[in-house]
């Protein structure tokens, strides 16, 4: 009995942060895959091939406690989606990490304006997008 009270907690954070639903938006089928692999042990990961799918699926009725974003995508690209999410009274708190395969400095200092929270680029190592996943949900979700 008491292996399970002390388990209990540990059990509970689980349940509470698998309960968080991350929206995954990249045309690359590969790269949702490393994403999903990399989070669906503690979060459910519902992915997306462009911003135009993960605007209709949030316009549903969808809310995402996080949005982990392609920039380079056919039908509606990052940035719009991006100034979309912020302009929109439902969605503009939900946080925003950019991934991306731009190099440039000044894309990035783009994205960070435009309203992303965090910005890491392709290819990425899944350890550290995990991290920075878990301290956005540590700092917006207290």
């Amino acid at each position: 009995m008491e292996i399970l009270e002390k388990a209990l907690p540990k059990v509970e954070k689980l349940v509470a942060e698998k309960g968080k639903t991350i929206l995954a938006i990249d045309d690359v089928e590969s790269t949702l895959d490393i994403i999903n692999c990399t989070l669906c042990k503690k979060y459910n990961v519902v992915k997306k091939a462009n911003g135009k799918d993960a605007f209709e699926w949030m316009h549903e009725g969808n809310i995402p406690d996080l949005i982990i974003c392609d920039l380079r995508m056919p039908e509606m690209d990052g940035f719009e989606f991006i100034k979309h999410i912020r302009s929109s009274g439902f969605f503009r708190e939900v946080p925003l990490l950019i991934l991306s395969s731009y190099e440039s400095s000044s894309v990035r200092i783009q994205c960070l304006k435009c309203g992303a929270d965090d910005f890491m680029m392709k290819p990425f190592n899944p350890e550290e997008l995990e991290i920075r996943v878990e301290n956005i949900f540590k700092r917006i979700y207290k």
